[in-house]
């Protein structure tokens, strides 16, 4: 059947989503009362036809200004650097970030190709040059590409008047030294600290 074929096929095109799983979704759709799929149909249009990235921080809005830019009440000194709109949503569940937030849209990557032009860095540095912000906090992933890109943006930052710092690194709450992989316990011994 060609249409469940593409059906299958599409999912299977979405991150984490393998051909088994892609598979068991679409079985699962078709088994679905039409009112089901018209419903998860009309939702993806509307996310494709309203859903664009914020104006000022590239986080994801219906309007020009996402509501995190639109909150009088976050503090505009402090900017946190991530690279996805995946990562505010983490961040904000936390609940311990007050400021502002800029998206770079991915991170560094030179064997995929993705160079800093293809990241919202201009934007950054016209917002740091704009005053105003006095920190900028750098949270990347933890992986290879997001150190890279941490780095290209401490450089690309330094100089031009703010503190910059990165989010701490070591061993998660309630783990087993057992189970930590080498680089995080490594990090872990290197940010150590005084406890008296």
């Amino acid at each position: 059947m060609a249409a469940l074929d593409d059906l299958v096929a599409e999912f299977a095109r979405l991150p984490g989503i393998g051909r088994k799983t892609a598979q068991r979704l679409a079985f699962h759709l078709v088994q679905q009362p039409g009112e089901r799929l018209t419903r998860l149909a009309q939702a993806l249009v509307t996310v494709a036809e309203q859903v664009r990235p914020c104006g000022t921080c590239g986080n994801l809005a219906e309007a020009e200004l996402c509501d995190l830019c639109r909150d009088p009440r976050r503090d505009g000194t402090l900017l946190c650097v991530v690279e996805d709109p995946a990562a505010v949503a983490v961040l904000e569940r936390a609940g311990e970030f007050r400021g502002r937030y800029h998206v770079l849209g991915g991170r560094l990557d030179p064997l995929q190709g993705v160079g800093p032009e293809a990241l919202r860095l201009d934007a950054l540095v016209r917002r740091v040059e704009g005053g105003g912000v006095r920190e900028v906090i750098l949270a990347t992933n933890p992986s290879m590409e997001g150190e890279v890109t941490a780095t290209y943006v401490q450089q690309l930052l330094a100089n031009r008047g703010v503190r910059i710092t990165r989010l701490a690194r070591g061993l998660p709450v309630g783990g087993d030294l057992e189970y930590v992989d080498g680089v995080t316990l490594a990090h872990a011994l290197t940010a150590r600290q005084d406890v008296g």
